[in-house]
């Protein structure tokens, strides 16, 4: 398959970005920023920046690329898969797995068991590098997680993210006696100005972030909580429990560097996730074990 070329005239004024996702089927935001950011997309024949307000009337000319060939290798990874159909999979992803290669990781990650277990039958709206990847969790949190197989049920997928439909509930163990028996946290959440790795609460250069929390047990020193993601920001828990004081054990990164129990990664999972399938119109609702590592705690 070669190149796929796109020319589109916008009828009002809109975020470039958005335009084309909304107008082009099988292109997320997230790519059509990546296609903006890389050249392949130009308004009357000039490059501009993924936020670039359209005037009506202007044309925008996109270039496809022809996707690369992955070069990360399949493995033979043991997967906990919860619910799969010939659309998507719903996997319980354990503690300590990183879900797509990076820098540092290219063996061993979620995507290297997904090539394995679907072959070819991957979605390919996220790039060469995260095939089938709708949403992650990061490496230390363990929980549910949505692949997809093909690009209509990802864009199906990621359209629920964006309109917050998609149901996705957290539980953690935090540091210290959250008084209120429930709450919301609304707090804007960017890239750390200083730390590239961290992000933190800032009111530039970021999105909206939304969590609503309600405790479940009270332990004196630590609070069991659930968390309800409205938005899905890159740590979003982990950053807004700290911001309110309350870090999320293990978190050495938001939270304490030394800690008694001395825990590798943070003690939180993604435990119920809740959405309408992109094919077939139904709703699906799958809900996960406590992990025996938070388990063992909560015994403690």
């Amino acid at each position: 398959m070669g190149l796929q070329k796109h020319r589109l005239i916008s009828d009002k004024e809109a975020r470039i970005d958005k335009f084309i996702s909304d107008n082009i089927s099988d292109i997320s935001r997230s790519y059509a920023q990546k296609l903006i950011d890389e050249g392949f997309a130009m308004v009357v024949g000039k490059k501009v920046k993924s936020n670039y307000k359209l005037k009506a009337g202007q044309v925008i000319e996109i270039t496809v690329p022809q996707p690369q060939t992955l070069d990360v290798a399949a493995e033979d990874i043991e997967l906990n898969i919860i619910y799969e159909d010939s659309h998507l999979l719903v996997v319980n992803k354990q503690q300590g797995m990183v879900v797509h290669p990076a820098a540092g990781n290219y063996t061993g990650t979620l995507v290297n068991a997904l090539m394995k277990h679907c072959g070819d039958s991957l979605s390919q709206i996220n790039g060469v590098v995260r095939p089938g990847i709708v949403h992650r969790i990061d490496k230390d949190t363990s929980g549910l997680l949505l692949v997809a197989k093909d690009n209509k049920t990802h864009i199906g997928l990621s359209q629920q993210i964006k309109e917050h439909s998609l149901t996705r509930k957290y539980i953690a163990l935090v540091y210290g006696n959250i008084k209120e028996d429930s709450g919301t946290i609304d707090k804007p959440i960017g890239r750390h100005q200083s730390d590239r790795k961290k992000m933190c609460i800032t009111y530039t250069n970021s999105r909206e972030a939304i969590t609503h929390f309600k405790v479940l047990e009270r332990f004196g020193e630590y609070t069991f909580v659930e968390c309800r993601l409205e938005t899905g920001r890159t740590h979003q828990i982990r950053v807004h429990m700290a911001s309110i004081s309350h870090p999320v054990m293990g978190d050495k990164v938001y939270g304490f560097k030394k800690e008694k129990y001395n825990l590798t990664g943070q003690l939180l999972h993604a435990k119920l996730l809740g959405f309408v399938h992109p094919i077939t119109g139904e709703y699906l609702e799958f809900e996960s074990e406590i992990p025996s590592r938070l388990e063992k705690f909560l015994k403690k």
